[in-house]
């Protein structure tokens, strides 16, 4: 709570937290929501959230009058609305999970919190009841780097049973840091996929003006029910609200940290570019469309599986640490065409080809995101790849591989078999060739 003089001026005038107010100030006049101080504000400071989402702070000493005046006084609406689906709509589910998408101003508090029910996530997007007739369900909310291999089993179960129950498509939101992990484990865990499953996030949470939530939804809303039977991510396709992108969920990933453009394929197109207004572009001709059939779980999955990086003076004792600790398997982000130090005073050809005899797998990736390994170029890349038993995984991303990885080790143990499983081209992760439009789409 305020204290000092700002505690003084709002107990006289019997104002608190979360009280719509009307602020006189230097010339200037705002309404908008009391918000709580934190341990970093400053106390001489009145922090208000305005209509448009945005938070503002007002000196004290700047403060010539505030009064508590009604909502529809104080502007726009900014307090949620409800949202009514009409059935006649074509049904499909939104399964919500958490992160910054399911977040939402407190309009007791006036600060950002977690939703308490899974579907306010829909009540500032009133567009989607004129789209489709939507359920929302949620088995769990955490924030997307607190997830793990149960959670997207959990996560693949929700979908699977949505889309046999005769849903015409799913939605998934998601926090955005690691989207495209479960965006993976989903592409290999919902075998025979007949319809389109959508994940969405926002880099911004929805209580902001800047908000990206409603577009995305809106989208994926539209994928939801077209004909791209495939796992997806549908996020903003450019910094303005013009349109998304629809890419593989195998072949995507997020590349900033902060702009709302951030998602974008890797090496390969988008599947398609969706408009709000329902305008679908299909842009990769790679694609699997709606047919019939229900979708089967294949949800096995060994979590012992780590992402190493090599770099120079890179130390091979820590693939012992790791097996040591009961990793079966490991992805190795590889500098250049596929390689690890080989002729370095710390190589790791001798590390890797001694637990390769002992079944253990080594996935060599791109440390440069873009293009692919070649396991046939250099005498090193000989040395790792035909010597020492490695495994090239050509242009697929180090999520996915590591996804990959753990499904296929949910399956056998046999590192000929894992070798082929990995080579084969399940879910969209490997393309055949590298376009050259591919790169910075």
């Amino acid at each position: 709570m305020y204290s000092g003089r700002l505690g003084e001026l709002l107990e006289a005038r019997k104002l608190d937290i979360g009280d719509f107010v009307r602020i006189k100030f230097k010339g200037a006049e705002k309404s908008g929501i009391i918000m709580p101080k934190d341990q970093f504000s400053r106390p001489e400071v009145l922090y208000i959230k305005l209509a448009n989402g945005y938070n503002i702070g007002i000196l004290a000493d700047e403060i010539k009058g505030i009064e508590k005046c009604s909502e529809t006084d104080s502007g726009p609406q900014i307090r949620p609305r409800k949202i009514s689906f009409d059935k006649t709509k074509p049904k499909i589910s939104a399964v919500i999970t958490g992160g910054t998408i399911a977040s939402k101003v407190d309009y007791r508090t006036g600060g950002v919190t977690g939703l308490s029910k899974s579907g306010e996530i829909l009540e500032n997007i009133p567009e989607l009841s004129d789209i489709v007739n939507m359920e929302c369900i949620s088995p769990f909310t955490k924030m997307s780097e607190d997830l793990g291999h149960e959670d997207w089993i959990e996560i693949a179960k929700a979908v699977a049973k949505q889309l046999n129950n005769g849903d015409r498509g799913v939605i998934v939101t998601h926090g955005t840091d690691f989207l495209h992990y479960t965006s993976a484990a989903l592409s290999f865990m919902l075998r025979n996929l007949t319809k389109p499953v959508a994940l969405v996030g926002s880099q911004r949470s929805s209580d902001r003006g800047s908000s990206d939530a409603g577009m995305n939804l809106i989208c994926a809303a539209h994928i939801a029910t077209g004909d791209i039977a495939e796992v997806g991510v549908c996020m903003h396709g450019s910094t303005n609200d013009d349109f998304c992108f629809f890419s593989r969920g195998t072949k995507v990933r997020k590349m900033h940290t902060s702009r709302r453009d951030a998602f974008r394929p890797i090496n390969e197109l988008p599947l398609a570019k969706v408009w709000t207004d329902g305008k679908i572009e299909k842009i990769n001709p790679v694609q699997k469309k709606r047919s019939d059939g229900d979708v089967e779980l294949d949800i096995a999955f060994e979590p012992k599986v780590a992402i190493l990086k090599a770099y120079p003076d890179a130390d091979p004792d820590v693939i012992d640490y790791y097996i040591g600790k009961g990793y079966r398997g490991f992805v190795i982000e590889t500098a250049g065409l596929g390689h690890v130090p080989t002729f370095a005073k710390k190589s790791w050809i001798e590390t890797i080809r001694k637990h390769t005899k002992d079944g253990i797998p080594f996935i060599g990736t791109a440390q440069t995101i873009y293009g692919r390994i070649d396991p046939s170029v250099y005498t090193n890349l000989r040395m790792l790849y035909h010597d020492a038993g490695a495994i090239c995984s050509s242009d697929m991303l180090t999520e996915t591989a590591y996804v990959k990885l753990g499904w296929v080790l949910g399956h056998t143990e046999d590192i000929e078999e894992v070798r082929k499983m990995m080579l084969t081209n399940i879910a969209g992760e490997i393309t055949q060739r590298t376009l050259p439009e591919t790169y910075l789409y």
